[in-house]
């Protein structure tokens, strides 16, 4: 039966209640009510929304002054909470909050334009002025009775911001009934924004979001103030509670809860594809822009413009502090188990620090300025090698990765990884001594030998990383060494080169880093230079790689007795570091989120050579044709076409299984010799002429099985004046494209769906962007 607009008693009893959570609003409307509602009466869903946004206008006007006016803002803010995904997974329905209801102006004023204003927009500006409401989500700046209360509309919300930090000096008294306000808020921001999951992913990233595009515009005039606060309230939070171990088992974190959802709401509001539009400047402008400008400084999203033109190097620090103290915290349980509150918003953390890095350049160059990058390194490592074997945290490992690429494109990165390596956080992998640098190996290592399946496309980012870092590595240790050698002795098998279209480009970039270490940082390599001398057949063997059709049909066949694609036996593991757990595949039953597929290194990165000086320039292009790797022409390449459709996300583009699955391509004769003779081995080949004799004699004179003496002698030989000209060091760094862009926005949003279970705000309602799988 449609119920009259203006029945109040019958609407109101939706949101008098005083008694209920966000829990009791759930468990009292049930999903196929909601349902049966928007099938059968859509009119009395639609007074409902548009009733509930009139209470928070109404509210946000008046200031919520009394219990009760709170109580009905957030009974209503959990009802719309509760009720848009199921206005969003309907196509019918999508644009009823942008449509305008007859008489429902402001107070049925004259003005037109005021009374058009779109139900979404209405419910944005009220949400917003809600959060900076004195006494309900801010402390009151005036100490008097409720005659002079503070007027929603005259009250500057700069000074109401929640937390100290960037642009802001002043620590607010903490307050948790604040807290809870802004937290129930918040949910319901994220909710809007929630419309991107009901749209399945598309190749043309422009497609914005209206509530994302409309909240982030000079329309919310709380923009600034409400960026601000969530970036502090995120950064300045510290779990730990006060330095006290076990603090958190006393006292309940009302903080928590707030800084969870102002991250998810930080990084929705940041979506944005930075790779179809003029990056933003960094110019010296305060305001914002007019939409219709015709080169806008930056983008119309303000957030994103806010966070590209931070600048001050406190503002900066207090960022990498904030991060790297929270995404450090699950390593800080490994000491003391318990001692702390453990977070579990390390996924959101990674997703804002890429922004971060993307968006503001400056930034980037002031995390690699001093080892404090080594502060974000080390978890990212640790969360790499956790989550290795665990097929739900695939996201985890990409975005990990990701975030390791854009970094190995500036030399300082490389540099900073000669850092000692002494923190010793218990992990999975061999026990080394060494730098930073043989952290990083060691962890990749153990990905590419005892990853899952699924980790195979990140192959070629992980060795883009070793190869951008090897020009600089000062001295690796003899674990890290080995790993190397170890790999290149698993690429380069006839087997898993004959077997896929792009799998001898894995040995070009193994080949990359030797080749730069020997020609750039031959002194203190005596490790590295002594593995090479070990393991020389193997690249006598990659030099007579047999390429007639017997040889190459002998090789595929050899995969029939040797089932596991990368041996794990003769890495000489060694003993894992004390009090460290074996990365766990997940729990049979976990919910995972499906990706789209991200695009191929060639997309990802662009090349760069380091001149003598050290600045980088771009190559053109054309000059790609003729690179080392030896890419077949395009029609080979693309063995697999890229989509981002959801059906190909996992097509593993390096298909381990026998070459006649991965489509019609087969090895041949030409094709082995095209890439064979470009193989860059004549380095490595002179190092092994002029050494390997110096070394026989040394061990026939003294009798010597002992390393440590070959080693000396390596120490203190030199090639100066032996090897071939060095060769310009290339360094391939990441480059903005719409396919990453998709690949964010699908991954965010998945993590932001799975951590959201209390209350479930989309489970089982028609997703369209990601397919809900279970492991």
């Amino acid at each position: 039966q449609p119920v009259e607009a203006t029945d109040n008693a019958f609407w109101d009893q939706f949101w008098a209640d005083t008694a209920t959570s966000v829990q009791d609003v759930f468990a009292l409307v049930p999903a196929a009510e909601i349902r049966a509602v928007r099938e059968e009466s859509p009119s009395n869903l639609a007074t409902l929304c548009y009733k509930a946004v009139e209470k928070l206008v109404q509210g946000a006007e008046s200031g919520c002054h009394t219990e009760k006016e709170r109580q009905i803002v957030l009974n209503c803010c959990r009802l719309l909470t509760r009720i848009l995904p199921y206005i969003f997974e309907d196509p019918d329905w999508r644009g009823f909050f942008w449509s305008t209801v007859p008489g429902a102006g402001r107070g049925g004023g004259d003005e037109d334009d005021e009374n058009a204003r779109p139900l979404a927009e209405s419910l944005l500006l009220a949400v917003t002025d809600l959060l900076f409401c004195p006494d309900f989500t801010v402390q009151s700046h005036r100490r008097s009775t409720v005659d002079t209360a503070e007027d929603i509309h005259s009250i500057d919300s700069c000074e109401y911001i929640w937390e100290a930090g960037v642009g802001f000096a002043h620590s607010p008294q903490p307050n948790y009934i604040h807290d809870l306000n802004r937290t129930e808020l918040l949910k319901l921001l994220l909710t809007c924004f929630s419309e991107a999951m009901y749209l399945p992913p598309c190749s043309d990233s422009s497609n914005t979001n209206p509530w994302v595009q409309f909240f982030c515009s000079t329309e919310n005039r709380h923009a600034l103030p409400l960026f601000t606060s969530l970036l502090n309230v995120v950064c300045a939070y510290d779990p730990v509670g006060y330095g006290i171990p076990y603090n958190h088992l006393l006292f309940s974190d009302y903080r928590e809860p707030l800084v969870e959802e102002a991250a998810q709401v930080l990084i929705v509001t940041l979506d944005y594809d930075s790779s179809t539009s003029s990056s933003p400047t960094v110019d010296g402008t305060t305001t914002g822009t007019a939409m219709d400008d015709v080169d806008p400084p930056g983008p119309d999203n303000l957030f994103v413009n806010y966070l590209s033109r931070i600048h001050r190097e406190e503002d900066f620090q207090f960022i990498l502090k904030g991060v790297a103290r929270l995404l450090s915290n699950p390593l800080v349980q490994t000491y003391l188990p318990n001692s702390a509150k453990k977070i579990q918003f390390h996924q959101e953390l990674l997703v804002l620090f890429w922004k971060l890095c993307d968006f503001n350049k400056k930034f980037l160059f002031f995390v690699l300025k001093s080892s404090d990058v080594l502060d974000i390194l080390v978890p990212i490592l640790y969360f790499l090698n956790d989550a290795r074997a665990d097929q739900s945290r695939v996201g985890l490992m990409h975005i990990g990765v990701f975030i390791l690429l854009l970094l190995s494109g500036e030399r300082n990165f490389g540099v900073r990884l000669n850092k000692p390596y002494s923190v010793r956080v218990p992990m999975d992998i061999p026990v080394f001594t060494g730098t930073h640098a043989d952290l990083l190996i060691i962890v990749f290592h153990k990905i590419i030998t005892s990853g899952h399946q699924r980790l195979q496309p990140l192959f070629d980012c992980l060795l883009t990383i070793v190869v951008n870092v090897s020009p600089y590595l000062k001295s690796l240790s003899m674990v890290a060494a080995n790993k190397l050698l170890h790999l290149l002795e698993a690429f380069s098998t006839t087997w898993f080169l004959f077997s896929a279209v792009q799998n001898h480009h894995l040995v070009f970039f193994l080949l990359e880093v030797f080749n730069n270490i020997i020609q750039y940082q031959f002194d203190g390599n005596s490790n590295l230079v002594y593995a090479v001398i070990r393991k020389r057949n193997v690249f006598h063997q990659l030099a007579n790689l047999p390429t007639d059709s017997q040889s190459i049909q002998k090789g595929l066949q050899r995969k029939k007795k040797t089932p596991e694609p990368i041996s794990r036996t003769n890495s000489q593991d060694g003993v894992s570091m004390e009090g460290s757990r074996p990365a766990a595949p997940a729990e049979p039953g976990t919910l995972k989120t499906s990706l789209v597929a991200t695009p191929g290194i060639d997309k990802l990165t662009e090349k760069s050579q380091v001149s003598e000086d050290g600045t980088m320039r771009s190559l053109e292009p054309e000059a790609s044709q003729l690179s080392p790797e030896g890419n077949p022409p395009a029609a080979l390449s693309d063995g697999e076409p890229w989509s981002g459709e959801a059906s190909h996300s996992w097509r593993d583009r390096r298909r381990l299984s026998s070459a006649s699955s991965s489509g019609q391509w087969t090895p041949t004769p030409d094709w082995v010799m095209s890439w064979k003779s470009k193989l860059p081995l004549q380095t490595i080949m002179r190092l092994l002429q002029v050494l390997v004799p110096q070394v026989e004699k040394i061990c026939i004179d003294k009798g010597l099985t002992d390393e440590s003496e070959i080693l000396k002698f390596l120490q203190h030989g030199t090639l100066v004046g032996l090897l071939p000209v060095p060769h310009p060091i290339l360094i391939r760094k990441y480059q903005a494209n719409s396919g990453t862009a998709m690949w964010f926005r699908t991954y965010m949003w998945g993590v932001i769906y799975l951590r959201n279970v209390d209350p479930p705000i989309w489970y089982d309602t028609d997703v369209k962007l990601f397919e809900i799988q279970r492991v």
